[in-house]
């Protein structure tokens, strides 16, 4: 080899080094492409899962299951209210004072709620009365104002075994939630007058999670 002077490859061989960055790049992009592919893949299972252990618990309201997909009539009962929704990822409807947001893809339900102004504490009674006869006894109740009911991968949470769960500083796994809350006391006689607005929100926090995560 002479010092300074380049040395000149074959055309053949300058072209089997291009064809051979050419595969790595390609090899590159097709690694890269399924990991993308299998974390997809992945996350629709996962998601698949989650609305599945929902819906097996048959949490549901005038006839809407959460995790459940949407019936033929419930659908267009969708199409002829639609609502505004926070995200494309979901829409959202109305079936009279009933609001319900589905995924938009899988046509699950994703959250069930319910809202009423200016009730009276008797109103306010009647409306927990009615979670009541549908949920049973509830899991938490604060401040005679909150009342919550929340359930595992295979059922509904008692008060002791929340308790219990408290007492020993164990985490519960909750898949699923019914939410009541209302501005005025729910049975202080001392507040019979009052007036106020109520709300009850039936929902999954890990799907709801999903939905915020990806």
């Amino acid at each position: 080899m002479i010092p300074g002077r380049k040395i000149r490859l074959p055309a053949w061989l300058i072209l089997a080094k291009d064809v051979m960055g050419k595969l790595k790049l390609a090899c590159i992009i097709a690694a890269c492409f399924g990991l993308f592919l299998m974390a997809g893949l992945s996350s629709a299972e996962e998601l698949d899962t989650l609305f599945s252990q929902v819906e097996k618990l048959k949490i549901q309201r005038q006839g809407y299951v959460l995790g459940g997909q949407l019936t033929k009539a419930q659908e267009e009962i969708a199409a002829k209210n639609p609502l505004d929704a926070a995200s494309k990822k979901v829409f959202k409807f109305n079936d009279n004072n009933l609001n319900i947001v589905a995924d938009r893809e899988t046509r699950r339900v994703l959250v069930i709620f319910e809202q009423f102004e200016k009730l009276s504490q008797q109103q306010v009674q009647n409306k927990i009365g009615e979670l009541f006869m549908a949920y049973e006894d509830p899991t938490i109740s604060a401040h005679d104002k909150v009342v919550y009911w929340a359930w595992g991968k295979k059922d509904k949470f008692t008060a002791a075994q929340f308790d219990m769960a408290k007492e020993k500083k164990k985490k519960l796994v909750i898949i699923a939630t019914v939410k009541f809350n209302s501005e005025i006391k729910i049975m202080d006689k001392n507040t019979t007058d009052a007036f106020g607005d109520v709300y009850y929100i039936i929902s999954s926090d890990p799907l709801l999670k999903f939905f915020h995560d990806t």
